[in-house]
């Protein structure tokens, strides 16, 4: 009864952790994912400053397993002066020679240059549309109606509202901003709500009882 049981919820891509709490099976790969999954995936964010940070990672991970981005992120966050657009858009020459030989990071010149030029993007984006703009231009493509997924072959690689946003993005100068990573950054940040309908954690503001 048992193994039925297990097997279920690993075909459901659930699991049972430790604490008896039902979590997406994801989550059960390392601890620094279970408390990325628990306390930050899904969860709204908001904020040019922040945004930028997460499609800054997720550009990052292209290709790469996001476990070591993860592992990165606060070397990520000193190399790049805590993503402050502002500073990361006046990176020249010298200073992606310096990001190139740090090797707490992801050494890839082609992401560091993308990076530095979406702060350009970014800070030309707010000469357009005033503070706050990339915000609004992320969560204009939420879709209030988009229940929790139910099992793990629900979710989808994009959508077509991660195919629009990439589009606007793109056509405001950012780069490595694909349909699949758009879809990504907004699992990451909320503006979908990917936790499976028997995970433990709602994403909303409260974790809740997913057995």
């Amino acid at each position: 009864m048992a193994r039925a049981i297990s097997d279920r919820l690993i075909a459901a891509g659930l699991s049972r952790g430790a604490d008896g709490r039902l979590r997406c099976s994801w989550a059960d790969a390392s601890a620094e994912y279970q408390r990325y999954h628990d306390v930050e995936w899904g969860r709204e964010v908001r904020g040019d400053v922040a945004l930028f940070e997460r499609l800054s990672l997720e550009a990052f991970q292209s290709g790469l397993s996001w476990i070591t981005v993860l592992r990165k992120r606060e070397s990520f966050r000193s190399a790049f002066a805590g993503f402050d657009p502002v500073q990361v858009a006046s990176f020249g020459d010298a200073k992606i020679q310096q990001l190139m030989a740090d090797a707490s990071i992801i050494r890839n010149a082609r992401k560091i240059e993308a990076t530095i030029s979406n702060a350009r993007a970014l800070a030309a984006l707010w000469d357009h549309q005033g503070d706050q703009a990339l915000t609004k231009l992320i969560w204009s493509h939420a879709r209030e109606d988009l229940g929790r997924p139910r099992i793990r072959g629900d979710v989808p690689a994009h959508t077509p509202e991660s195919t629009a946003l990439s589009t606007s993005l793109k056509a405001n100068g950012f780069r490595f901003v694909g349909p699949t990573t758009m879809y990504a950054a907004m699992q990451a940040c909320g503006v979908v709500n990917d936790h499976l309908v028997d995970c433990y954690v709602d994403a909303t503001g409260s974790r809740g009882g997913g057995g």
